[in-house]
């Protein structure tokens, strides 16, 4: 069975802060006429620091979607292989023991994908396979992570790399004066998150099922309008409600194998903000330090899109882990609407491989 080994995170060295956040709205704001309602929305995000890969005074500016696109290329070519070779080194393996690199992210484009640029420069196999995933938004974790499970089971004994590189603070665009789109320049934030799924072996958590959820008629909710300025994010204000149609499908995926989605003893969920935390607490009748590791993250580094399941399960880790065999959920959430689900158990040195789990559906046993 494939076991999600512990990530790797980095995030950039420029920090603003929520003070500075409500003071830059009122600057550069003053006569907007919903501008209290954006304060008090980007107040109630909860989320104190956010981390950009430049000064907030580049931030701001908006050279050209040529020039953010470049920036994007730069900075990741930059950070992205030492969060790799941390991520490798967590689940004790190499470059070269590698099968499959699933490279994700939504605020930046490049082609051939960064998969083929790590492949030439960080010693990968010629004959990896690459799976970028560019359109899922913030579900995209959830999608790499499901994939890389299929994957596995597929190809039994395979190894999949996960890249996560998202720096939200790129897609800014400063002539966006919409009340959703005043509050996402407060709650987005930038950061890496690298994680190795391997085939057998490891430590962390057991993949033991996987499945998606679309919500009909919503594709408008979470959206990029594709300008020539850029990516312009677009929010309905719906959005925020979700949970009451996505935490029944987390139930009715769960219970077909006997789990009860809410008795388990670890939650990993996107973190889109606090509505989401706390609906996730009411439709699944949760207390909120259950979802105190996405809470954090949400905490000190915003939304920070498809990162945060691994950056919410890293601090699982730094925590001291779970029991060995306790049952959990990861789940992100994004655009479509989109639920990408996976069901794990814990897992211990020693007892990594050979304790029996679920068969994924549509796979063979």
């Amino acid at each position: 069975m494939a076991t999600l080994c512990r990530p790797a995170i980095a995030v950039p060295e420029h920090i603003i802060t929520r003070e500075q956040t409500l003071e830059l709205a009122r600057t550069l704001h003053a006569d907007h006429p919903q501008l209290q309602l954006a304060l008090r929305l980007i107040g109630n995000t909860g989320v104190q620091t956010r981390h950009l890969v430049q000064p907030i005074e580049d931030t701001l500016k908006h050279p050209g979607f040529t020039a953010r696109n470049a920036r994007y290329e730069i900075e990741a070519k930059a950070r992205v292989p030492e969060v790799i070779l941390r991520a490798l080194d967590h689940a004790e393996l190499t470059a070269r023991d590698i099968d499959m690199i699933a490279y994700v992210s939504c605020t930046g484009f490049m082609m051939p994908s960064m998969t083929a640029w790590l492949i030439n420069t960080m010693d990968f196999r010629s004959e990896t396979r690459q799976l970028p995933i560019a359109q899922l938004g913030c579900a995209a974790g959830g999608a790499a992570l499901n994939r890389a499970h299929d994957f596995c089971n597929a190809y039994p004994g395979a190894n999949v790399l996960i890249v996560a590189c998202e720096f939200c603070s790129l897609c800014y665009q400063p002539t966006d004066l919409g009340v959703g789109n005043l509050l996402s320049n407060g709650l987005f934030g930038d950061a890496i998150a690298c994680a190795v799924v391997r085939g057998e072996g490891g430590v962390g958590v057991r993949l033991e099922q996987n499945g998606s959820h679309l919500v009909p008629d919503t594709e408008d909710w979470i959206s990029y309008g594709v300008r020539d300025t850029g990516f312009h994010f677009m929010l309905d204000k719906r959005v925020p409600g979700t949970m009451a149609m996505l935490a029944p499908a987390m139930r009715a995926m769960a219970e077909p194998h006997d789990w009860d989605v809410s008795g388990l003893d670890f939650y990993i969920v996107h973190a889109g903000g606090p509505r989401i935390l706390d609906d996730l607490c009411k439709y699944l009748d949760l207390p909120p330090e259950m979802f105190r590791y996405s809470r954090a993250t949400l905490t000190e580094r915003g939304n920070i899109a498809s990162a945060v399941i691994f950056d919410a399960l890293e601090r699982l880790f730094q925590d001291g882990g779970a029991e060995d065999s306790a049952r959990g959920v990861i789940a992100g959430f994004g655009p479509g609407i989109t639920a990408e689900i996976a069901l794990g158990t814990w897992t211990e040195p020693g007892r990594a491989a050979g304790h029996g789990g679920l068969r994924p559906v549509g796979l063979p046993a």
